[in-house]
C-alpha cells in the first residue's frame, strides 16, 4: 500500500457581471438625476429659442424687409408745422407670422453725420406678410428748424438723397405671449428736384413801369417734379439775375442782349433765378425760402413775344 497522497487542483472561473445589467441597475438607482438633467436641457433649449433665437430671427426679418415710399404729401404748411401723409409699402419674405406694434419714428438725412431728425412720425401696427401697405397721415411739428431747412435744401439741390427712417418697436410672434424689442431702420434713396432741372417760364408779360418790388416782368413757372414729394409751398418769389446782376426787363444789359446774337434770332435770354421768399396764407415759410435761396438755377426765357405784344418793341440782329 502506498503512502502517497494524490492531490488534484480544480479551478472554476468566476462569472463576469454583464455590462447591460450593470447599466440598468445604475439607471434604476440614479434615474432621477438623468430626468433632472433632461428637463434642464429642455428648459435651456426653450429659453435659448425664446430669448435668443426668436429675437434674432425677428430682427433679421425686419432688417431684410424692403421699405418703398410711394408718395409723400405735405399740406397745410405753416411757420412751424404742416400735415404729412406718407404712402409706403413694406415687402418681406414672410414665413414667420407676427405683428409689429405701432411706434414713433424719426426721419433724418443719412449722409449728414449728425443724423438730427427733421421729422417725427407715428407708424401704425403692421403684419409680417409678403406685401404690407402702410399709410399714415398726421400733423407734424417741426422738431429742428435748421435740420428741416437742410433737408429741403438737399431735396431741392440734389438728383438723389438718402433718408433714413428709424424707431424702436416690439414684435409679437403668433403663439408666443412675449413681445420682443426690435429696431426698425430703413435707409431709402429718394429722387430729388435736381435744381428744378427742366423748369420753364410761360405766359410771359412785360410792363413798361415796374411795381413796388422793382419788377416789370411776370410769368408762370412750370416746375418739374420727378420726386415722390407733393408739397404745398404757397407763393414763391424769385430774384432775377442776368450775368450775376439783379435785373429787370428795362435794364440796359437785358435790352442789349435782346439786340445781340443769339438772342436777336431766338428771342431767348438766359436768366438766373434765386429764391427770395415763400409765403403761404400770410405766413413766412423760411424753411422753404432759405432752401430756394441756397440754389440758383439758369432758365432760358423767351422775351421777344412779350416785348412786341406788351410794349411794341422788336429786335433785329
Amino acid at each position: 500500500m502506498s503512502d502517497k497522497v494524490q492531490m488534484a487542483q480544480h479551478e472554476q472561473p468566476i462569472e463576469k457581471r454583464g455590462k447591460r445589467k450593470s447599466c440598468m441597475r445604475h439607471c434604476a438607482k440614479f434615474w432621477w438625476i438623468y430626468l433632472l438633467a433632461f428637463i434642464a436641457i429642455v428648459v435651456l433649449a426653450v429659453c435659448l429659442i425664446i430669448f435668443v433665437a426668436i429675437p434674432k430671427i425677428a430682427q433679421s426679418k425686419l432688417d431684410h424687409a424692403e421699405l418703398t415710399v410711394d408718395g409723400i404729401i405735405v399740406t397745410k404748411t405753416e411757420e412751424d408745422k404742416f400735415n404729412m401723409a406718407i404712402n409706403s409699402t413694406i415687402r418681406s419674405k414672410g414665413g414667420v407670422k407676427a405683428k409689429i406694434a405701432p411706434f414713433a419714428a424719426v426721419m433724418y438725412l443719412e449722409d449728414i453725420e449728425s443724423h438730427i431728425p427733421f421729422v417725427h412720425l407715428d407708424f401704425p401696427e403692421t403684419e409680417s406678410v409678403k406685401i404690407q401697405t402702410v399709410n399714415t397721415t398726421q400733423e407734424v411739428t417741426i422738431p429742428d428748424m435748421d435740420a428741416f431747412t437742410t433737408f429741403n435744401t438737399w431735396l431741392l439741390g440734389n438728383e438723389t438723397l438718402r433718408v433714413t427712417v428709424e424707431g424702436k418697436t416690439h414684435v409679437k410672434v403668433n403663439g408666443i405671449s412675449r413681445k420682443y424689442g426690435v429696431t426698425f431702420k430703413k435707409t431709402m434713396e429718394l429722387t430729388g428736384l435736381n435744381h428744378f432741372k427742366g423748369l420753364a417760364v410761360t405766359s410771359n408779360r412785360v410792363n413798361i413801369t415796374h411795381d413796388d418790388n422793382g419788377d416789370n416782368f411776370f410769368g408762370w413757372v412750370d416746375v418739374p417734379n420727378p420726386s415722390v414729394f407733393t408739397i404745398e409751398i404757397g407763393n414763391a418769389s424769385f430774384h432775377t439775375y442776368y450775368n450775376s446782376m439783379r435785373a429787370n426787363i428795362s435794364t440796359a444789359p437785358v435790352v442789349r442782349a435782346m439786340s445781340s446774337e443769339p438772342s436777336c434770332d431766338t428771342g431767348i435770354v438766359d436768366f438766373q433765378l434765386g429764391g427770395r421768399d415763400v409765403f403761404n396764407n400770410g405766413e413766412d415759410l423760411a424753411y422753404f425760402g432759405n432752401a430756394l435761396s441756397a440754389s440758383n438755377l439758369t432758365v432760358p426765357i423767351e422775351l421777344a413775344t412779350a416785348f412786341e405784344r406788351d410794349v411794341g418793341l422788336t429786335f433785329e440782329c
